[in-house]
């Protein structure tokens, strides 16, 4: 059963921010809850989620879904592995399997990403950043890449190379290259839209929006099966939540195979896979399991020598026996196509 809280701020209550309001109705949770469950699109002000930073007055009407309180830390778990593709003194880069939680967060409380950090020797910890109110459960994690995604990812080790690493993400200069299946082929496009939260599912993010963030994805097929499926490219200006499956889903109209969350959205009803190979695609996108996802390239310069540094690594087993099943596929004589 979800637990909801509903207030009426008093007539004549001083404007204040949302947050600090709500953690004084709310206590015994912490603010830097109060903000998270903010963050997870929990809290609305007259029926319109909000952000922390948003003023109520006295009439404001309050709703919250009440979810878990912070971690007080993440733990370390040595039971975690990962690929470790570079490291020194002030950064680690590592190879992220599919199905590893990057943090801890809502519904995976262990077994993640900073957790196999943790329990790594000589592993220093940044110090959380203030401004952030998981910072605790996030050391030195300056981008994320989902749970079923795989691929490179590089983590700060200190204060002033996580900020450097921010500063680059925040200019657009980090270098991330991303590998797809997709349903469906779609046009070498440069997709820009707004982002956020979608209004009607807390687990999905959307570009239909009219106020939103900024979102950049640069897109182009590498290999097409028949027009039903393709191998993409997927260059990232910016790093969104869910960015690339939001804009082949919904831009685009081929999302990715295995998608689950996106793959079942009105655009992509409609696109070429849905005729005569869709049980094929259907039966390779099962053996996968997750979507056909692969951050293969990031590059940048490192923060502290100045280094320029690039990294690539090739898709693990399961997308490359996934790209195999599609290549065959489509190399296989017409009445077996079918």
């Amino acid at each position: 059963m979800v637990n909801r809280e509903r207030f009426v701020l008093a007539a004549g209550q001083a404007r204040e921010r949302v947050d600090k309001v709500l953690a004084r109705l709310l206590a015994p949770h912490s603010r830097a809850t109060v903000q998270r469950w903010i963050l997870e699109g929990r809290v609305t002000i007259g029926g319109a989620q909000c952000r922390a930073r948003d003023s109520v007055a006295g009439g404001a009407v309050l709703e919250v879904e009440i979810g878990p309180d912070l971690l007080s830390a993440a733990e370390p778990d040595a039971s975690v592995r990962f690929g470790v593709v570079f490291e020194d003194a002030h950064l680690i880069v590592v190879d992220k399997p599919a199905g590893v939680v990057v943090h801890p967060a809502r519904g995976h409380r262990a077994g993640t990403l900073v957790s196999g950090l943790l329990a790594r020797p000589g592993f220093a910890v940044a110090p959380s950043d203030e401004r952030d109110p998981s910072g605790h459960l996030r050391p030195g994690i300056v981008h994320r890449i989902d749970k079923d995604t795989s691929g490179l990812l590089v983590v700060a080790k200190d204060a002033l190379t996580r900020e450097g690493l921010k500063r680059q993400l925040a200019a657009h200069s980090m270098a991330r290259v991303y590998q797809a299946l997709t349903l469906g082929v779609p046009r070498a496009a440069r997709i820009e839209t707004l982002h956020g939260r979608d209004p009607r599912s807390r687990l999905r993010f959307t570009s239909l929006l009219t106020a939103g963030k900024r979102a950049v994805t640069n897109v182009a097929p590498i290999e097409t099966f028949h027009g039903a499926a393709a191998l993409v490219e997927c260059r990232l200006e910016t790093g969104r939540t869910h960015q690339i499956r939001v804009h082949l889903a919904e831009q685009a109209g081929t999302p990715l195979l295995g998608d689950t969350l996106y793959a079942k959205s009105p655009p992509a009803a409609k696109t070429a896979h849905s005729g005569a190979p869709a049980l094929e695609l259907a039966r390779i996108a099962a053996a996968l399991g997750r979507q056909a996802l692969h951050a293969r390239v990031l590059g940048f310069e490192h923060p502290v020598t100045r280094q320029v540094l690039r990294f690539e690594r090739e898709p693990p087993e399961d997308f490359a026996t996934a790209l195999a099943a599609l290549r065959r596929w489509a190399a296989a004589p017409a009445p077996e196509r079918r």
